[in-house]
């Protein structure tokens, strides 16, 4: 039985959401190559390949939760696809000149060292969950790559997606801080009932 609010997690790896998952991921080479090559059609289509995409986002997980198929294998590769899906937005709009190089410098080695710390608990079977800041911070920065793509709104001047943007960045160091503490705390608890046993 599961606890009211907790949801009930799967080991298969078949399910509707899945699928959504993995067509998302097949939507980001496509979305990349229209993006970079900077021709206003292009972009028209590559934004609304990547607002379709970042919809699926959460249209997999509604149907996840909604139908009781959470699965082992969707908590791994929904996050992975969601960290693909934003690399390709944010590489993409550095190479049109749309982006400070700071940036993605930020949010590609965040996203490494998330990575690398997810490899570490999976070798203790530990998988974190998805907190509320970092489902915040995906919504902010899609939302900001996406309005930086479409070139829309303007505001003084400036796209108002850049401002998003940077507010995504400083999320994101927020929720690796936040993640470093939650797996630290994570591996204690690992560690504590191996020497228990």
């Amino acid at each position: 039985m599961v606890e009211e609010g907790a949801e009930e997690v799967h080991s298969g790896m078949y399910s509707v959401a899945n699928l959504v998952t993995v067509l998302r991921l097949l939507l980001v080479p496509f979305f990349f190559a229209l993006l970079i090559r900077d021709s206003e059609r292009a972009r028209h289509s590559a934004f609304a390949l990547y607002v379709l995409a970042a919809s699926t986002d959460w249209i997999d997980g509604q149907i996840a939760r909604r139908t009781h198929t959470v699965t082992r294998v969707g908590k791994v590769i929904d996050p992975l696809v969601d960290r693909l899906l934003l690399a390709s937005g944010v590489i993409g709009l550095y190479i049109i000149g749309e982006l400070p190089v700071w940036i993605p410098a930020v949010l590609v080695l965040r996203d490494v060292y998330l990575l690398y710390g997810s490899y570490v608990l999976e070798r203790h079977r530990i998988v974190l969950p998805v907190t509320y800041v970092g489902k915040v911070t995906t919504a902010v920065l899609l939302t900001g790559f996406s309005s930086l793509i479409a070139g829309w709104p303007v505001i003084s001047g400036t796209v108002a997606g850049l401002w998003l943007v940077y507010a995504g960045a400083v999320l994101s160091l927020v929720t690796a801080v936040k993640y470093t503490f939650s797996a630290r705390s994570a591996l204690n608890e690992a560690n504590a009932r191996l020497r228990s046993v």
